[in-house]
């Protein structure tokens, strides 16, 4: 066979050398083509490449023996179908030597480093200690008459084994046994040995019967009365105790032991394989494919497990199917709560199973609901999650929107929010409840603007906040770009400048119920959408926080502009995905939040989505009228306290001349963008954006409108439509902003 030749740029191996190679599979995929042989080589004989390994001392960067520097293949380049594994940063929780990542777990258990958890766990034993005594005590003269009517065949129970122990009733049958066996030197010493028995006990018997005789008259002739009852009570309670069955004991059972089934992997991995899912059902088949990365713990009122599910099968899978995991876990619906592990990958389940159906379970007392004020600036309690821990808000510099169907607690948990702000003496409140029915009735005595019904004359009101706090925006932000550094360091509102009335930037929160009927209302649709998306992405950092709620969270009922910037989302029960994703978000529907499994009696339950870093199942807390109106009353204390009961709380109404001139300023706030405008070109905005009202308006209505607020038309130079530089008459907006701020100051107060 002839000799390959060389390939270019690498030399031949010669056989015998002392040159090392390392050889290694060939792949022409990855490593690139093989070198074909030439025409000098055999049949089927090719040349095969092999890393050249780097003697040992030679520079990293010299090139390898044999290897020609100017052309521009290099070994060391090569790239492999498994390269080596990347090295890791150094890391706490991953093992150097080998990569394995770790979780650590808590010294000390939760529950005990958790006041909340130790608390619940002192009440609970407080409580049963509590019950347990009051059922017996209320049940005393039941249990003394029991006993009583048991001490007869108590007598005659003590009596009877009085008898056998004496006679030594055990003992017989053995010698009877021995008699029949003819054994008669044993039969003889255990007979004579169970005589001897039988004398002495008969003597303890007789001196026993004596001892209580003598102690029964020496009680009736010489003990006090008390004593003597005090006796007979402890004889009778012997005697019945001796006379009562096993199965029939002389007190009940205070509590019902209902254990629930114990959340063990088995049970888990039952329930999972009883899903119908293909890739579950393989593999359990076919080999592990369902892991426990953390124990199974008991978390709060319940179990929580964490479940790494087979390849390709995601959490969604599981949350899909929580009816059937439900079956299968032997639990009701209400305490069976899958969700997705958002710190980990798809296919990690967080099972959550509670002892009691949560929509069942006793719900905590609002904290705030006794005693006590709150700080807007600070989280307020809103309600408590499956385990019964206490969920805050913190409603500054964030708005919040609420959805669900109707009937299902949309309009209680608004309330309880607004019962929170209300509680805050220093924060102004808006209010408007387009459905009519008065459920916020109770806050009309802490509102700055308050509405309720579903009219038009509720719906102008309602816009005429709108249009008033999109103005306030202006304002504020010229007041804070205004201050120096140190007084507002992050150029938005803090407690401090809160509190300075001086300013006008108190916080303020605008709240809507039943939005629906303002954005699909066919003259301020287009302008209520505007102004609120203008508030939710501009308010916060000011300190005007917008709450919307609605029982129709649809495309046309909530404009995406909205509900697309706001940072806090809850939705209760809603029956389909478009719903779901309009008030949780773009694809949380596809992602696992799911308000479609809260079924009719989970009223008050829902996602929660923004409040905190995870999204968390919430029931909000359950405020009743009465208990609101209690609340609300010792808000409007706390207000009347501090000085800051305003416009509809301290029994301000508009002058009736004022309504249409009052609104114009706030019109024209909106739609005067520039520094300076011409007149037509005012009317011709206004005219666009309500057409009902300014359609027939002229120049002179105009000037006559701003007339009593002292804004004055002024010589505006501008520029026509063919260029022309020229001057007509038109309104500054400085003016107008500064009569607006000036309309607001007189309504609200000379301190306000």
């Amino acid at each position: 066979m002839s000799e390959p030749t060389n390939t270019p740029g690498r030399p031949d191996h010669e056989p015998g050398s002392s040159e090392e190679f390392t050889n290694g599979p060939v792949s022409e995929a990855v490593n690139g083509p093989v070198n074909e042989p030439t025409n000098d080589a055999g049949p089927g004989g090719r040349v095969i490449d092999f890393p050249h390994r780097r003697p040992a001392g030679e520079p990293a960067d010299a090139p390898a023996a044999g290897t020609d520097p100017d052309t521009d293949e290099d070994e060391s380049e090569r790239v492999f179908v498994d390269p080596p594994e990347p090295k890791r940063q150094r890391d706490p929780l991953t093992a150097p030597w080998s990569g394995r990542e770790m979780t650590r777990r808590p010294v000390v258990a939760p529950w005990l480093r958790s006041k909340a958890d130790l608390a619940a766990g002192v009440r609970w034993i407080g409580g049963l200690v509590w019950h347990a005594t009051g059922f017996h005590t209320v049940r005393v003269p039941f249990y003394t008459a029991r006993l009583a009517g048991r001490a007869p065949l108590g007598i005659w129970v003590g009596a009877s084994r009085a008898r056998r122990w004496v006679y030594d009733a055990e003992g017989r049958a053995l010698v009877g046994q021995l008699a029949r066996g003819g054994d008669a030197e044993v039969y003889l010493k255990l007979t004579e040995s169970r005589d001897t028995k039988i004398r002495r006990r008969v003597g303890l018997s007789i001196i026993a019967t004596l001892a209580v005789i003598a102690a029964g008259l020496g009680c009736w002739f010489w003990a006090p009365p008390w004593a003597c009852w005090v006796a007979g009570a402890l004889a009778v309670a012997g005697l019945g105790w001796l006379g009562s069955p096993a199965d029939k004991p002389i007190t009940g059972r205070a509590v019902t032991v209902d254990k629930p089934t114990r959340l063990t992997s088995d049970v888990v991995i039952r329930a999972l394989g009883s899903l119908g899912i293909a890739e579950v059902n393989k593999a359990l088949v076919k080999g592990p494919g369902i892991t426990f990365p953390a124990p199974i713990t008991r978390d709060g009122p319940g179990w929580r497990a964490e479940v790494d599910l087979p390849y390709g099968v995601t959490a969604v899978d599981i949350i899909d199917r929580r009816p059937a995991l439900a079956s299968g876990l032997r639990r009701p619906l209400g305490c069976v709560w899958p969700e997705p592990a958002t710190d980990a990958h798809a296919g990690r389940l967080v099972l959550w199973v509670g002892d009691r159906d949560m929509a069942q379970a006793k719900a905590p007392a609002w904290p705030l609901a006794k005693h006590g004020r709150a700080d807007l600036f600070a989280p307020v309690p809103f309600g408590h999650d499956q385990r019964g821990r206490v969920v805050n808000i913190c409603l500054v510099f964030s708005n919040l929107l609420i959805g669900a169907m109707p009937r299902v607690g949309k309009t209680f948990a608004l309330r309880v929010l607004l019962l929170a702000a209300a509680l805050d003496p220093n924060v102004e409140l808006r209010i408007f409840e387009l459905k009519g029915t008065g459920d916020l009735s109770m806050l009309e005595g802490c509102c700055h603007r308050y509405a309720s019904g579903a009219d038009d004359d509720t719906l102008n009101k309602a816009m005429t906040s709108l249009r008033e706090l999109y103005a306030e925006l202006v304002r504020r932000s010229k007041v804070i770009a205004s201050l120096p550094r140190e007084v507002c360091p992050e150029n938005k509102v803090t407690p401090e400048l809160a509190r300075r009335r001086s300013l006008g930037l108190w916080l303020t929160v605008l709240a809507i119920d039943e939005c629906q009927e303002l954005f699909s209302h066919p003259e301020f649709k287009d302008e209520a959408a505007r102004l609120s998306e203008g508030i939710i992405k501009r308010g916060p950092a000011m300190g005007i926080m917008l709450i919307l709620a609605t029982q129709r969270p649809d495309a046309k009922s909530l404009p995406t502009g909205v509900s697309a910037n706001v940072g806090i989302r809850y939705c209760l029960r809603v029956m389909g995905q478009t719903e779901n994703d309009m008030v949780l978000g773009t694809s949380s529907y596809k992602n696992g939040l799911r308000a479609t499994v809260f079924g009719p009696r989970d009223k008050g339950i829902g996602y929660l989505v923004g409040a905190s870093d995870d999204p968390q199942i919430v029931r909000s807390a359950y405020i009743d009228a009465p208990g609101a109106e209690a609340i609300a009353a010792r808000a409007r204390g706390l207000r009347e306290k501090a000085g800051t009961i305003t416009g509809h709380a301290a029994g301000e109404t508009p002058r009736p001349d004022e309504g249409r001139a009052r609104s114009i300023l706030s019109d024209l706030a909106v739609v005067v963008t520039e520094d300076k405008l011409w007149s037509e070109d005012i009317l011709a905005r206004l005219a666009e954006q309500w057409p009902s009202i300014y359609g027939e308006w002229t120049k002179t209505a105009l000037a006559a409108a701003l007339k009593p607020y002292g804004v004055k038309p002024r010589d505006v130079w501008g520029t026509t439509a063919d260029g022309t530089s020229t001057a007509r008459r038109g309104y500054h907006r400085a003016d107008i902003v500064e009569a607006l701020n000036q309309q607001r100051r007189t309504d609200n107060g000379d301190g306000l």
